[in-house]
């Protein structure tokens, strides 16, 4: 006797069964793919992590919070030279004065938790652009009072860009030039912000 399950019929496969690896539509399982999207990915997190540097260690990340305070510090001392004002007439000092205590307040952050930073990187040769970066800063707040912040800033805007971001040239200057008209534009002309200037 021949039952009417054997002669039925399965969509999808000649004999009336639905293949491995593939649905009861005919369309391929995407499992398999999905696997291999996987293993793709971990490859590539491995193969970044063995160009990664060490990691540092607590008496770097206590260096490094060190170096924030004293940047902070330096910011503030500099604000004061500059006239910090009040809050209701601020002066030019304003803008490092409320740097300064975010860095320090950043710094003894990250001091506090030193010990238990594990993702922050041991200093190698790409340290140095972070160094530039910081010592550009340095010059700009030293010389913005004397001769206004327009060409310090563009100054700045275009060595970060050109030479640490790695832009353009043409980009570096024009993204640099628009930075500051913008700059002069809202806080000295729209809002008389007695920021230093030179027009």
């Amino acid at each position: 006797m021949t039952s009417a399950h054997d002669g039925a019929h399965t969509p999808g496969s000649p004999g009336g069964r639905t293949a491995a690896g593939a649905s009861p539509q005919g369309g391929v399982d995407h499992v398999p793919s999905t696997l291999h999207d996987l293993e793709d990915a971990v490859h590539r997190l491995e193969a970044e992590a063995e160009h990664r540097p060490p990691p540092a260690g607590p008496a770097t990340n206590l260096v490094v919070a060190l170096l924030v305070v004293a940047l902070g510090v330096a910011a503030l001392v500099g604000s004061t030279e500059l006239g910090a004002g009040s809050a209701r007439t601020p002066g030019p000092g304003t803008w490092p004065l409320i740097l300064g205590v975010l860095l320090v307040v950043l710094g003894i952050g990250l001091a506090v938790v030193a010990r238990r930073t594990s993702d922050a990187e041991r200093f190698s040769p790409a340290t140095w652009s972070v160094l530039a970066g910081l010592a550009t800063m340095v010059a700009f707040v030293a010389v913005i009072g004397f001769i206004g912040f327009e060409i310090p800033a563009a100054l700045l805007c275009f060595v970060w860009l050109r030479f640490l971001g790695g832009e353009g040239w043409r980009t570096s200057v024009l993204v640099s030039l628009g930075v500051v008209i913008a700059f002069y534009l809202i806080f000295v002309a729209a809002l008389s912000v007695p920021i230093p200037h030179l027009f």
